[in-house]
C-alpha cells in the first residue's frame, strides 16, 4: 500500500535533510543493474540509521540481511576509523554487490561481508567472540525474525540497540496470517521481545515512499547473556536474504 503524499513528504525530507551522495546513488544505481529487488532503506531511512549509530557510539555493528549494501553504507559511516561492521548475506550474488559498492565508498577496510544462511553464520560469530556489538540492525527474511532477534541479544551486551525493519508488513503484523511466513515470523519476535526481561522495546509505524511499515528498536538492559549454539540453531530454518 503506497500514498502519493507519503512519497512527496519522504521526496521533501530528503531534498532538506539527506544531501544527493555520489557513492550511495552510484549504489543504488549497481544494484539496480544487477537486477537486485528494490527492497533497499529509503535515504531517509539510511540517514535514521546512521543517526542511530552515532547516538550510540557504536563501534560494532553486526546487520543481518545485507542485500546490495546500501544500508551497510550508511551504518558503516557512522564508525570511528577503527569501527568494524559485519554484514550478513544469502544470496553470493547480492554480496558481491554489496562489496563493490562498499569499496567504491571507500568503506571495505572496515565492514566485512559474509555470504551463506545468517542462522549457520551467526553461531560462527559467537564462536569467534566476534561480538559483543553496540547496533544490531535486522533486515533479512521475516520468516527467520524470531531467531535473529535471538542471535542479536546473545551478541549484544547491556546498552546494545537492536533495529528490527519492516515489523509492520502494510498493518497485516496486527491479525494473525498463518500462511504468510512474515507474518508468522514476525509476530513471534514481538512475543519474543515481549516476554524478554533482557530487552527493553517499542515499535513505530512508518510511511513513506516503501509503503506503509515500520521498525522495532530494543535495548539490551540486562549482562546475563549466555550463549547456548546448540539450542539456538536446533530446528530452524536456515535462509537469510531479503
Amino acid at each position: 500500500m503506497t500514498n502519493p503524499q507519503w512519497t512527496d513528504v519522504d521526496a521533501y525530507v530528503t531534498d532538506l535533510l539527506v544531501p544527493a551522495d555520489e557513492a550511495l546513488t552510484a549504489a543504488l544505481a549497481a544494484s539496480r543493474a544487477a537486477g537486485l529487488p528494490d527492497i533497499a532503506v529509503s535515504p531517509n531511512q539510511g540517514k535514521l540509521l546512521h543517526l542511530l549509530a552515532r547516538i550510540q557510539g557504536a563501534r560494532r555493528i553486526l546487520e543481518i540481511g545485507t542485500l546490495g549494501g546500501y544500508s551497510t553504507i550508511w551504518l558503516a559511516r557512522a564508525l570511528p576509523d577503527d569501527g568494524r561492521l559485519i554484514t550478513l548475506e544469502y544470496e553470493p550474488r547480492h554480496a558481491e554487490v554489496a562489496r563493490g559498492n562498499l569499496a567504491r565508498a571507500g568503506l571495505a577496510d572496515r565492514v566485512e561481508v559474509r555470504t551463506g544462511p545468517a542462522l549457520d553464520t551467526l553461531p560462527l560469530l559467537a564462536k569467534e567472540g566476534a561480538g559483543p556489538f553496540d547496533l544490531v540492525f535486522v533486515d533479512a527474511d521475516k520468516a527467520n525474525n524470531r531467531h535473529y532477534a535471538e542471535w542479536a541479544l546473545k551478541l549484544s551486551r547491556p546498552g546494545t540497540l537492536i533495529v528490527v525493519d519492516n515489523v509492520v508488513r502494510d498493518g497485516r503484523v496486527a491479525t494473525e496470517h498463518p500462511d504468510d511466513p512474515a507474518i508468522t515470523g514476525t509476530r513471534a519476535m514481538f512475543d519474543l521481545v515481549a516476554n524478554e526481561p533482557r530487552l527493553d522495546a517499542t515499535a513505530l509505524q512508518t510511511v513513506g515512499t516503501k509503503g506503509y511499515d515500520g521498525l522495532l528498536l530494543a535495548r539490551v538492559v540486562d549482562a546475563d547473556v549466555d550463549v547456548d549454539w546448540t539450542a539456538a540453531v536446533r530446528g530452524r530454518p536456515r535462509t537469510a536474504s531479503r
